[in-house]
């Protein structure tokens, strides 16, 4: 029987970033990855440093692990995040119907390095193409790919882009003007350069904020671009499980 690998459940909590921004939500944290993005602030998903904690259940079983986390809070929207969840095949596309069944949406978010059919089935698709601070390297071919499917099948899907540097910026303007004339939803979100501190990050994270909002200001290629903070690390800094 086809099994999901994760490391985490846990909520409901509120998605700090990206295209459902505020929203209550659980997360189930899937294991495994084909980037090794520099300043990835889950590296534990990839690394192996964790690979001992890592369970393989069922589709159905982790729903039921998400229903017994919430308890008495309940909830109507699961974010699947990784990792890159896009490396689980069937058993992903079964916990999109038992979500779906049981009245519950789902929130992906991944890198466009990888296609799944099940994408048609996400309700909130992310899709964030890693820029050069990460040193990764993003196959367009494959990305161009992926948009055209989720065009074509009017897939609820947004593009997203970190912000660390210029060079991050102009990487941003190739993407959204390679896909501009698609009206697909653009963010531009905060880099956390310090994400494994027990340090206050607040600030830090608001400069960092303040120097992207003023990039858009200044930019016209990103006119109709939404710019946005990882709201969750400045309430909560880089904290696990909230």
């Amino acid at each position: 029987m086809a099994k999901i690998p994760f490391l985490e459940v846990f909520g409901p909590t509120i998605q700090g970033e990206g295209m459902i921004i505020g929203k209550k939500t659980m997360f189930l944290r899937t294991y495994g990855c084909d980037y090794s993005c520099s300043w990835c602030d889950t590296k534990y998903t990839w690394d192996g440093s964790e690979k001992g904690n890592v369970r393989r259940n069922t589709a159905q079983e982790v729903f039921d692990l998400l229903v017994e986390e919430a308890g008495d809070k309940s909830f109507s929207h699961v974010t699947v995040s990784g990792g890159n969840p896009a490396l689980i095949g069937k058993a992903m596309d079964e916990f999109i119907d038992i979500c779906h069944k049981n009245g519950v949406k789902v929130g992906l978010e991944t890198q466009g390095s990888i296609w799944r059919d099940w994408f048609l089935k996400i309700d909130d698709l992310t899709i964030s193409p890693k820029p050069p601070s990460s040193l990764m390297k993003i196959d367009f071919n494959v990305l161009d790919d992926i948009v055209s499917k989720l065009l074509t099948h009017k897939v609820n899907f947004s593009l997203k882009i970190v912000y660390f540097n210029d060079k991050d910026k102009e990487y941003a303007k190739e993407v959204f003007n390679r896909y501009r004339d698609n009206n697909i939803p653009y963010y531009l979100s905060v880099g956390n350069e310090s994400p494994y501190t027990d340090k206050d990050i607040t600030k830090q994270l608001l400069n960092k904020l303040d120097e992207l909002w003023n990039v858009v200001i200044n930019e016209p290629e990103f006119n109709d671009v939404q710019a946005l903070p990882q709201l969750h690390s400045i309430v909560w800094g880089n904290k696990r499980g909230v």
